[in-house]
């Protein structure tokens, strides 16, 4: 052999490295640092997503729940805000991928004692970690915390901006239900104003040629949610047969300053999900929910149960579930990439 000749590697990657080489190739561009939010994806980028998340529920299904994506990576899990299902979510599904996990509460951490976000954050840093999965109550703080670390940032909920992995296994459950998102109507209703949720899905929905309707009373909707891509109406009975899929959001008193309507029970009499607006809808039709759920305000409890039959179908439980592997596939991808 030439010396000026390099030998070949004739050994193929593992299915599992060729899985994810393959994926990659899928990516329009270059995939970016951070996982911050929809608005910033590809529609290419979005499906990549969905298409591991499906592997890995294929996989689980097969009864294969451990992989080795993330072996020998530290992954470190900071919330700020309460969570139950989003974080123990990440949790999982950085066990699931062999990362080397910790989780810290910012209440039990030097923050306590007057340390500032940029210090926390760069003593975090030099310890080397490749993943931050983080919550914070303020919008871009994420994004701001990016900028001190060399880890792929994970946002998982900052203020009313994106919640990018919600919206994904959002669009995930949709898929799975019906087939496909394209030319589908999904239709959100309630505090469209302070939900970080309703944007993230709005930009995904809209990106894979889904249309998407806001629905709520006009002081819960913002000037300029049009120009994301989604229609507005205050009618819901009007809108609700025309509907794929309806996602029924929480009222976020946390953070209003003030009741943006006259009472909870006036609320739920024009936007509340019951028995009469279910009879309503498509009998292939979702009902879903982000959680946490306010029982008897967004959703009546027996429909938020799925116990009534023959109509729209209740997956609020199967996006709980779908959440696992979608943020499998998130933590992988961005995780490998470094």
């Amino acid at each position: 052999m030439p010396a000026h000749k390099k030998k070949l590697n004739t050994n193929p990657p593992s299915q599992a490295e060729g899985f994810f080489l393959a994926l990659k190739e899928k990516f329009t561009g270059k995939l970016p640092k951070d996982c911050l939010e929809i608005k910033s994806l590809s529609r290419n980028q979005i499906e990549t997503i969905l298409d591991l998340a499906q592997e890995f529920k294929e996989k689980e299904a097969r009864g294969q729940k451990k992989h080795e994506d993330l072996k020998g990576k530290a992954l470190i899990n900071i919330f700020f805000e309460p969570s139950t299902r989003t974080r123990t979510s990440f949790e999982l599904a950085g066990r699931r991928l062999s990362a080397d996990m910790m989780t810290i509460a910012p209440q039990a951490s030097s923050l306590s004692k007057g340390e500032s976000l940029k210090d926390m954050i760069e003593n975090l840093e030099a310890m080397g970690p490749d993943l931050m999965v983080v919550r914070h109550a303020a919008s871009g703080a994420p994004g701001l915390i990016a900028s001190y670390t060399k880890a792929a940032v994970v946002n998982a909920g900052d203020g009313s901006h994106e919640h990018p992995t919600q919206a994904l296994l959002d669009a995930f459950t949709v898929k799975e239900k019906l087939g496909e998102i394209q030319g589908k109507h999904l239709v959100i209703v309630g505090d469209i104003s302070y939900s970080r949720v309703a944007r993230s899905n709005i930009y995904a929905f809209c990106k894979l040629g889904g249309k998407v309707t806001c629905v709520g009373p006009a002081t819960l909707i913002p000037p300029g949610i049009e120009k994301m891509g989604a229609k507005v109406e205050t009618d819901l009975d009007k809108i609700l047969p025309h509907a794929d899929a309806v996602m029924f959001l929480r009222i976020q008193k946390e953070r209003q300053e003030k009741m943006n309507f006259p009472s909870i029970a006036e609320y739920t009499r024009f936007y509340g999900m019951n028995r009469t607006r279910w009879a309503a809808l498509k009998k292939e039709a979702l009902i879903m929910h982000p959680g946490p759920i306010n029982r008897g305000v967004e959703i009546e409890p027996e429909i938020a149960d799925g116990r009534l039959e023959g109509g729209a179908q209740t997956v609020i439980l199967d996006q709980v579930k779908n959440g696992t592997a979608v943020r499998m596939a998130v933590l992988s991808l961005w995780g490998r990439s470094k």
